[in-house]
């Protein structure tokens, strides 16, 4: 892989861990402290910022919403996040080949890591770092739920905190974005980037290249395929 600058921003929940007994245990106890009695449904969450998961789960689960339901939501799910530290490197698992990709990818020169993530940005830093991911990816520049933003915005956001970050150019055709479900698919080509979806979620290898992912892989289990994918889809 040539000298070029590069962004590569990962999906999180589904792309590079597993962290789905963690997620529902802190969204039913937000729920409780919020609305004061228990969960019984939760939203669809591939692809889907911490806001829509929110306001979705809140419809199903018949509760008119106000002003202060996202926010005060927001906050309580950050604290059931923070106190299940333990239970993130207990009960998450880091997905096949992600490890390997990732670092894979800190050794190729010009390329700049991050995250692009519905995940508000406490928690998404929490799941990287107690599964052992962070050490390759520069969070400072991700992209992150902040209650207005679609991933699309987001990550043309993750674009411009890189640049500034790095002193670097990043254009749209030198951004890949690595996710796996159709709508992150649909928010990289609202972006204008290419992107390589990975079967590693709910969605199927048919599913993904039928919503036009420009990539499609299994698993991050071929280190090789990923690097050479990054380079294919960001070649000049």
């Amino acid at each position: 892989m040539s000298t070029l600058n590069r962004l590569v921003l990962w999906n999180i929940d589904h792309t590079l861990v597993d962290v789905g007994r963690v997620t529902r245990e802190a969204y039913a106890e937000a729920f409780q402290r919020t609305i004061g009695r228990p969960l019984v449904r939760l939203a669809p969450t591939p692809g889907r910022t911490e806001s829509e998961i929110i306001f979705e789960t809140l419809a199903f689960n018949d509760v008119v919403t106000t002003d202060d339901h996202l926010p005060t939501f927001m906050a309580a799910l950050v604290e059931a996040f923070a106190t299940r530290r333990a239970d993130l490197r207990g009960h998450g698992r880091v997905l096949a080949g992600a490890q390997e990709a990732v670092a894979a990818l800190a050794h190729v020169p010009g390329v700049v890591q991050s995250v692009l993530t519905g995940a508000v940005q406490p928690n998404a830093v929490l799941k990287v770092t107690e599964l052992g991911l962070a050490d390759h990816l520069d969070l400072d520049s991700g992209g992150y739920e902040n209650g207005v933003y679609s991933k699309a915005a987001l990550l043309e956001l993750a674009r411009s905190r890189a640049g500034e970050r790095h002193e670097a150019r990043y254009p749209e055709s030198a951004t890949v974005y690595i996710a796996d479900s159709p709508r992150d698919v649909q928010a990289a080509h609202i972006a204008g980037s290419p992107i390589i979806a990975v079967a590693t979620g709910s969605a199927t290898e048919a599913e993904l290249r039928a919503a036009g992912a420009d990539r499609v892989l299994a698993t991050l289990a071929d280190t090789h395929a990923v690097v050479s994918a990054v380079a294919d889809l960001t070649r000049l």
